[in-house]
């Protein structure tokens, strides 16, 4: 009787050991995944940044530039379409992401061609307003980096967490998926041409 009372303690010690462990490795999942979630908000906003700014870059570019209504309306359209791409954080599928990474590239590539027009416009490259705007564009640029460098460097963390032995069991049971990653954009690894 008392090595069966004994042998009942040690399985029951060993199952609340086993509980508490896998409450342990479910929670850890939970805030990795949280974390990503919360490093894609950032690269939500920094990219609602740069969509803030652009009416007015483009506005100011207007009073300058007035024959160039293509290349303004290309920026506004660009940033029409990227604004409406919306991405939830829990359903982070590569195709949505390239997706929504393909909309930005278009304003990037908008933004890029106003810029240069701007170089025909010594007036406007003087004036103060656009020169403000235009640092704050670049430094959203810079955050836009870091967010998504963040955002890569918490999925892949997170991801490399969920596919580990024995956390890829927990995972699978609970249904903590893969994140995608931001990847360079086709054709990123060549210079830009400008032309005038």
């Amino acid at each position: 009787m008392r090595n069966k009372k004994k042998s009942i303690i040690i399985i029951l010690a060993v199952v609340v050991i086993l509980v508490i462990w896998a409450v342990s490795v479910y929670n850890g999942l939970v805030t990795m995944d949280e974390n990503v979630s919360g490093q894609w908000a950032n690269v939500e906003t920094q990219y609602q940044r740069r969509a803030d700014l652009i009416p007015n870059l483009v506005n100011t570019v207007k009073g300058y530039a007035t024959h160039e209504k293509e290349t303004l309306e290309g920026v506004v359209a660009a940033r029409s379409q990227a604004t409406q791409i919306k991405v939830d954080a829990a359903d982070l599928t590569p195709e949505k992401l390239a997706q929504y990474q393909k909309a930005q590239g278009a304003v990037t590539s908008a933004l890029g061609k106003l810029l240069a027009i701007t170089e025909n416009y010594p007036d406007l490259k003087a004036n103060q307003n656009f020169l403000e705007l235009q640092a704050q564009l670049e430094g959203t640029e810079n955050r836009i980096n870091v967010a998504r460098k963040n955002f890569n460097d918490a999925a892949q963390a997170y991801n490399t967490n969920i596919r580990r032995f024995p956390k890829n069991i927990f995972a699978g049971m609970f249904g903590f998926d893969k994140k995608a990653y931001f990847e360079a954009e086709e054709g990123s690894e060549k210079a830009p041409k400008v032309e005038f």
